[in-house]
Parts: C-alpha cells; structure tokens; sequence
C-alpha cells in the first residue's frame, strides 16, 4: 500500500444499519428488512494493472468509538498484530471478523501507512422486550421460547429469529394468518426498547377434508374415523376443527388402522396434502388412498419356548379363528394379552413376536406367535418418585410386590389400582418396569405426581324463609402425608344446625387395620307452608358419637365392624300443637304425636364387602357387593334390625364410554310393640327416606308414604270443597312418612368428549334412576267428615272453648275404636271463635311400584372445585310424589 495515503474500508453491515441511523423512535423494523442488502465493492482505487500493491508492516492499531467493549476484546476478534505485514484481502478478512460478532451495527478501518485506526459504533442494548397484541397466547408461553432479553446485545439475526419462533408458535395454535412486526424504540445510553406487535389473525379452520381413491368406504365413514373435523354447525364447539400438522399425520394412522381392522393390509396413504386457501384462514385436506384387497384369518398358530406356555393350550386360547375377516387390532391385543399372561408365570421380560405370511392368491393371512425363551424375573427393587408431601410407606403398602418377590404381572396391576384408588395422585398412574442389573432382575418405578387431597365446601347467604345460613365442611383424605383421613362439619341456619368431628387411620401401627370414629351434634327440622308462612312440624336433636374399624379378610372382600350411641329428642312446638300437656293429633296429625319423646338408640352393626374395581373413586371396570347389619337394642330404648345389601358393576365398552349398573335395597324389622295401637312399630326418624341425591328427578324425601293436608273451602257449609293439588295448591302440610323396606337401581353412563373439554375436567353422564321406599302403618286421617256437625249436615270449624266464651276447658278422651287419645272438640256455633277449619288429610304413596327418572348430568372439576349439575324427568311417579328437574353441587380443593 503507499506509504501516504490514507485508505477507508466501509464495513460489509454499513448500508444495512443505516436504517437505523439518527434517533428514530419506533422505527418499523419488518421482517423482509431484517436481512442485510448487498454491499457494493469497498471504496478503495483501483492498483495500476502494470504492478500490484506491495506489502505493508502494521505499524500500530488503535480503537476509536468503542463505549462498552474493551479495545482489547475487540482486538481479540481480529487476525490483525503490530508487526505483521497486511494487505487488501487482509483488512478485508478483518471486516469480515467485525461483522461475524454482531456487536457492531457500523465498523471501518482506516489506514495510515501502517497506522490502522478501527472506528465502531457498538450495536445497542436491550432494554425491555416487550409482546403487544397477544390475547391467545399469553406471554408466559411466547417468553420462554424467544432468545432475545433484556440487558442482551441487540442484533438483527436475533430479531429475525425470533419473529420466526413466535410465528411457529402460533401455526400449532392453527392460527396460520398470524403476522408479527418487530418495531425499536431508541433511548438513552445506546439503549432499545424492542416492541413485537402480533396480528394473531383468525383460527385457521379445516374447511373441507376430500379423500380420493376410496371404494370399499364412504367419505362419512372415514371422516368420522379422523381426529380432525369439519367445519360447520355440528362442530362449532369442536376443538378438532382447526388445522394441526401432528393431527394430519395421527389421522393417516387411524386411516390405516380402520383398514387394517376390517382386513385391509394392504391398505396404504398415498399422499395427505393440506392447502391453505388465499385468505390463510381455512384449510382444504386431501388424501389419497389405496385400499387393496380384503383378507381373511388363514392358519394361526403358537409357538413358545417358555416351558411354562404350552402352544396346544394357548392355540385354544386364541380369540381369532382361520377364515375371520383379518383383524390387526385384534392381532395386537393378542400380544398384549400373551404378555401379560407371561408375566402371570414371572415372566416381566417375554419377547412375543407375530410372524405375518401374506397369501395374495387366496388373500389369507397366516400368524404365527412366537414366544421367545426368555428367563424368569425377580423384583429386584421398588422405587418411588415425585411424592413430597406423601410418605413412601403410604405407597408402598398398596403394592402387591415386595422386593424379592417373583415378579407377576397381576400384582402390579392390583397395585396399580389400589395406588389410583387413594386418589392422592395423578388419574391413570402406572409403574413402569426396568430392567435390573441381571436379566432376571426388575426394578418397578413408581413416579407420582400429588394432587390436591383436601376439600373445602364453603356457603353463606340470606333468605326470607332460613334468615341467615351458612354451610362448610372440610376435609383431608391425606392427612399429615399419612393417607389419614380428618373431617370436619358445620351447618347453621334458622331451622337447621349440626356439627360433626371425624377421624380415620387406615393402618393402625402399619397394620392393615383401619379404625375410625366421629362425633356430632344435629338439630333437624321438619316444616311446611301455611299460605306463605313456614312453619316448623318437628323438631329432632340428636347427639352422639360412632367407633368403626375394619379388616381385609382376601384381596377384594373386606369386614368392618361400627358401635354407635345416640340420644333422639323429639319435639314440637307447644304452642302450636299441644293441647294442655298432650299432642293435639287434629293439628299436628297423629303420625307426628307417635314420634315425639326421648330415645336412646344403641347400635352395633357390620358390613361385609367385596370390590375389585379397577379405582375406586372413578371405577372403569369391576364391580362390588356389600351385605350390612345393624342391631339397635344393645341397651336404649330403641330395637330394630337394619339390612341393606347392595351391587355395583362397571363396563368398559370401548372409546372411554363407561357404564355402571347399581341396585340396592334394604329392610328394617322391629322389635317391640308401637307407642300406640294405630301407629307404626318403626320410628319416623328410624325408616327409609328416598328422594335427591339417590333419585334424581325428585325432591328430598319425595318418594314413598306421605301425608297430605288440604284446606276445605266453607263458603258453602253445605256443600265444602277439598283444594287439592290439582287446583294449584299442594297443601297446608306435606309430611314425607319414609318406609320400613325400599330399592333403587341406577343405570347410567359416561360419556367421553374431546381432548379440550377433557383438559377442563369435563365428565358427562345420562343416567335411568328407578326405585321406591314403601311399607308403613297407615295412620289415623283427619277426614272432612270429622267436620260435619250430624245435627244439621253443614260443615263447621272445631272449638275448644266451648260456646259461653269461658276459659277453655283442657281434657282429653280415649277412641273405644282406635284406642287413640283424641282432644276434646266441638263444632262451632255461628258467631264464636275458629280454632279449627276444616281440613282433610290424605295418604298417598306406600306402594312398591317402580318411580323412574331420565337425565342428563356433568361432573366438573372446575378452578374453585368439583361440580355436579343434573338435570332429570319423572318418568313414572305415584300420586304424592314430589318431582325436582334441576339440582347441584359444589365444593372446592387444597
């Protein structure tokens, strides 16, 4: 180079950070002007064509214009030393090096004869990254996968990349229109605000899915194969509608199953093809296919190197038979099944392979399963992962397994289920199975993941008829991480208050012994409506405490054993239905007079059950059964025997469909004689009551015996008139009776939604309830009858104060028919005083035929806690009976 003249190197990056050159606030920076324009030829003469430039010794470097960076460190970059001959390609090669680092957006070299002079201007640093315009992607999923950040240098290729991610992360929400533009804010100190503001566009929708090239199927029938739908009225809630590459591609595989299920192996995808229409808002999918031809079982056979697997016997064994249509399905549940049959005989590890030979000539497919020898296993070890608030014994006693032990693929399923069946952790846990550090040596790995164990059921409000009430109720089914169980109650409003403690330990001293035991207090109030005013019958108190425990007698049937003591006080309002010291049986009704007084029940009862359900708290296949007793007469003043038996069996029917069928029934038989000669041998408080939440479609206690009050309308004493339900009044009282004996028998089943409504803990249901509560000692009515004065015929209103307006006369009578003590009345002369109007009682209801309701139901297990709505309809009801359409729950979780 000559010695004294004075060349400049533009930088490669210098036309292309022009654009951001000055202080420009929010100066657009688009996708398309990320990437840097060609660079003309650097700006240096031409050399004479008749010698080329000589080599020049680098004499000193210096650097000018750095503010964060060290001259050194950026020294440090370059190939450049003093004392080094240079030429043109040298310093261009230096210019290259400045520009690969992207911590410049301008660089230049100047050189002086050997003096070379770096001038920089450092690329600025981020400030804030910020997202505007995201409403369905929220920042918590766009931040993590974007690199740039604050207190990073700033760089185009970094801005590129990360429009491009946020893009992608949009396309797998199948928002295919969705557009990002990259602004820079310029501030203070060579600093920048990078602002990404996102267009998020519509939903891109599938809007026609065509397939070509099927004969043997229907479109309609392929389509309803896929996991991805049409767009259209049908599936406007759908999730599956929006296009999604990975769905595309599950979608060829349940083509290729649904074929290879019916026969077809030669069944093949030729292409699948989706195309976004010009306004990237709708797809259009095309697949082509080759059916091929259909083909049958041909010979099946088994052969086996265990000598524990006997091919003969397991050939017979075999669900698929020579001549049925061919089935790959059935082909794979096959080897599961085999599998698991291995490991029965300890065999964790069994190789099964099936060998396929194809016939095309006759279009047979011939199996053969191969069972390989492998050795018999042994637990070597049993991990568990994942539990911090859990104890490991508290898993480790559910397993079946214990290290040593052969292993056995049936004690770890059992152990799966009894693990599920806590309900501590994640829904479908499974133990994996490794392999141990011999080839006859298992480790099973358990990794849990917990869950919320407590509930907390909590509600307060106002009404005209409760006042103030307030309901709560807590629970924790995994106490302290011991799988103890600790409950607590409390309900209180105007006419109802309780209060109850519990506690249970499932492994007493680690022994598989359960024991338990609860107080309370419950004060229960019974009432109807007179006009609008509510008004209580009867109320009871009882307070008392209950012990149980139980054992495991085998692996699935169970005893438990329970002692309870309570005290009954039942009451009624002085006022309102005595007359003098007694039960005045024309007000109260003589039903209500036979209950009052003080009891004390002393209970002693077992229940004997068996349940080998898969999970106990949301069962998918299985059943259980259980027989109870209670024996009321170990001392008290109450004797009864109460049975109840009942049985539950659950379907798995494919598709997650599930449907449980339950019946139960139960009797009481008393001891003792009745309280009076017309009332029944079983107290009101001691019989069956059916209704919400065992039968839905109908009220509490809405099904069985009852009583019914009606008003008598006495404008003509002559000719009265009873207002009954069909005139639009259901009565003055309605006293609910309940039953010695009832049954109710459900049918209902689950229905599966889509992979959305399952994330949101939606579970579905229809449902068929059926049953009845029935058997009951008619008691004494009070009929209109009783109102007819017989000297005239006209109906009156009872007096009991006679007819001088003195004070009344307080007394009472025995019934020589009934035995039954009666209140001294008599019929009202014009002009005195009502105490009594007519009215007529009617009994309804003691019959065994079948109520039967219909409905629809979900369970949700919302943010704030489980939620059951139903909805249901009377099918079938007896005159009496209280219906109810709409009822819910709901709870929340810790």
């Amino acid at each position: 180079m000559n010695g004294v003249a004075s060349h400049t190197i533009l930088g490669r990056t210098q036309l292309s950070v022009a654009l951001l050159a000055g202080t420009m606030l929010s100066a657009p920076l688009m996708a398309q002007d990320v990437a840097p324009p060609a660079v003309p030829a650097p700006t240096v003469p031409a050399p004479a064509p008749e010698a080329a430039p000589a080599a020049t010794t680098i004499r000193s470097i210096t650097v000018t214009g750095n503010q964060r960076l060290e001259a050194q460190t950026i020294l440090s970059y370059l190939r450049l030393r003093v004392g080094q001959t240079y030429d043109r390609a040298t310093l261009d090669q230096a210019l290259k090096d400045l520009a690969a680092t992207e911590l410049f957006k301008d660089f230049q070299i100047t050189d002086n004869e050997g003096a070379l002079q770096i001038q920089v201007t450092e690329n600025p640093v981020i400030n804030r990254v910020i997202l505007e315009g995201n409403k369905r992607l929220k920042e918590d999923k766009i931040r993590p996968e974007i690199k740039l950040a604050p207190r990073q240098i700033f760089t185009r290729s970094k801005v590129r990349a990360d429009v491009a991610r946020i893009i992608e992360l949009y396309k797998r929400q199948g928002r295919f229109a969705a557009t990002v533009e990259p602004k820079m804010v310029s501030l203070d100190q060579n600093r920048v605000d990078v602002v990404f503001e996102i267009n998020e566009g519509p939903k891109s929708k599938v809007r026609q899915i065509n397939i070509i090239g099927n004969e043997k199927f229907s479109d309609g029938d392929l389509k309803d194969e896929m996991a991805t739908k049409e767009t259209g009225l049908l599936t406007i809630l759908s999730s599956n509608t929006s296009y999604d590459p990975d769905r595309l591609a599950y979608d060829q595989q349940k083509l290729r199953l649904f074929y290879l299920t019916n026969g077809y192996a030669d069944f093949r995808v030729i292409s699948a093809v989706a195309e976004l229409t010009s306004n990237k808002q709708d797809f259009i999918i095309t697949y082509v296919v080759e059916e091929g031809e259909r083909y049958k079982f041909g010979d099946v056979d088994v052969k086996s190197e265990l000598r524990d697997f006997q091919p003969e016997m397991l050939k017979k064994l075999l669900p698929m038979k020579t001549d049925d249509w061919y089935d790959a399905k059935l082909v794979e549940d096959t080897v599961e099944s085999l599998s698991e049959t291995a490991g029965l005989f300890g065999y964790a590890f069994a190789d099964i392979n099936p060998e396929f030979r194809r016939n095309p000539d006759d279009r047979t497919m011939d199996i053969t399963f191969n069972v390989a020898e492998s050795p018999r296993t042994y637990v070597e070890r049993i991990d568990v992962n994942g539990n911090t608030l859990t104890h490991d014994k508290v898993v480790r006693r559910e397993f079946r397994l214990n290290e040593g032990d052969a292993f056995n693929s049936f004690g770890v399923k059992r152990t799966e289920n009894r693990i599920n069946s806590l309900g501590y952790f994640q829904e479908n846990l499974e133990i994996e199975r490794k392999e141990g550090s011999a080839p006859d040596r298992i480790v099973l790995e358990t990794n849990v993941e917990e869950k919320p164990t407590g509930e907390l059921s909590l509600s307060a409000g106002f009404s005209s008829i409760e006042n103030f009430l307030l309901q709560a109720s807590i629970r924790q089914r995994n106490f302290r991480g011991l799988g103890q169980q600790l409950q607590a109650s409390v309900n209180y409003s105007s006419y109802s208050k309780s209060v109850e403690l519990g506690f249970t330990e499932p492994y007493l001293f680690d022994r598989n012994i359960s024991v338990g035991g609860s107080v309370y207090r419950r004060d229960l109030n019974s009432f109807n409506f007179i006009d609008n005013d509510r008004r209580t019958t009867f109320e009871q108190v009882t307070t008392g405490f209950q012990l149980n425990a139980g054992v495991p007698l085998t692996e699935f049937l169970s005893f438990f054993g329970r002692y309870s003591l309570n005290f009954d006080d039942v009451t009624l309002d002085r006022n309102l239905y005595y007359f003098g010291n007694e039960c005045d049986p024309f007000v109260a009704g003589r039903y209500l007079c036979d209950a009052i007084g003080k009891r004390t029940t002393s209970l002693i009862g077992y229940t004997l059950a068996y349940d080998d359900r898969d999970n106990r708290l949301r069962p998918t296949r299985g059943q259980s059964a259980s027989l109870s007793q209670d024996f009321a007469g170990l001392g008290g003043s109450v004797k009864y025997v109460r049975t109840r038996i009942a049985a539950s069996k659950h379907f798995n029917l494919g598709s997650r469909f599930i449907l449980n069928v339950s019946a139960e029934g139960g009797y009481i038989y008393p001891f003792g004689s009745a309280p009076t000669p017309t009332s029944d041998r079983v107290r009101l408080i001691d019989r069956f009551q059916l209704g919400e939440p065992q039968m839905r479609g109908f009220d509490i206690r809405g099904i069985g015996p009852r009583v019914i009050r009606y008003a008598v309308d006495n404008t003509d004493p002559a000719n009265p008139i009873v207002i009954t339900e069909t005139d639009g009044n259901r009565g003055q009282i309605d006293d609910a009776l309940g039953g010695r004996a009832y049954y109710q028998g459900r049918i209902e089943l689950d229905i599966p939604l889509g992979t959305g409504a399952k994330e949101l803990g939606l579970r579905p249901s229809i449902f068929l309830d059926v049953g009845s509560v029935f058997n009951v000692r008619k008691p004494e009515l009070t009929t209109l009858a009783r109102f007819i004065d017989p000297a005239d015929g006209l109906a009156k209103n009872l007096c009991r104060n006679g007819t001088t307006g003195a004070p009344p006369t307080f007394g009472s009578n025995v019934n020589p028919t009934t035995g039954a003590i009666e209140t001294q009345y008599q019929y009202c002369p014009a002009g005195t005083t009502s105490n009594l109007p007519p009215f007529e009682e009617r009994f309804f209801g003691d019959t065994w035929m079948p109520r039967v309701s219909i409905g629809a139901g979900v369970n949700w297990n919302s943010p704030f806690g489980p939620f059951r709505i139903d909805f249901a309809y009377a099918l079938r009801k007896e005159e009496g009976d209280d219906t109810k359409r709409f009822s819910f729950n709901v709870g929340t979780q810790f």
